[in-house]
């Protein structure tokens, strides 16, 4: 597997978190989505990086600048035929260390409540994130869980 800053001009990878979207608004209410689009993406402080095998997309992640010392990582997804495969683990390892090499102190995140997301949050606890209060611009939700950790460590 290959992680590579992405332009996001692809077509795959346009397809690929079109079908993020979708599947953000099925588990989760309008209001309670937050998975950013193409365009939210491309955003200055924003990184985006994807996965590939063989030249095939796998996953994608982002990380968000908040400001000098903190992060929010983004748009994480792995292909539904690789889920539970390592992609995920292997592009969080990766977007950690960017995150601390770049000077962040503090890495954040936004997922759901939900059942479907258990996977996601048991990832995310194996990686050191513990939950957390609402950070940045986001309020309390019951269909949201916060979580963060330092990047140190």
């Amino acid at each position: 597997m290959r992680i590579a800053v992405d332009d996001l001009t692809g077509d795959d990878i346009a397809e690929f978190l079109a079908e993020h979207v979708r599947e953000m608004l099925a588990t989760s209410p309008p209001e309670s989505k937050h998975a950013l689009d193409l365009d939210g993406l491309r955003r200055p402080e924003i990184t985006f990086w994807s996965v590939r095998d063989d030249g095939a997309l796998v996953g994608c992640g982002a990380l968000k600048r908040l400001d000098a010392r903190h992060a929010e990582l983004k748009s994480m997804r792995t292909a539904r035929a690789r889920r539970r495969g390592g992609v995920a683990s292997f592009l969080l390892r990766h977007i950690i260390a960017e995150a601390r090499r770049t000077g962040f102190a503090r890495l954040s995140l936004e997922t759901g409540s939900a059942p479907f997301y258990l996977p996601a949050r048991r990832l995310y606890e194996k990686f050191g994130f513990a939950y957390c209060e609402p950070f940045a611009d986001y309020r309390p939700d019951p269909h949201s869980v916060f979580m963060t950790r330092l990047t140190a460590g």
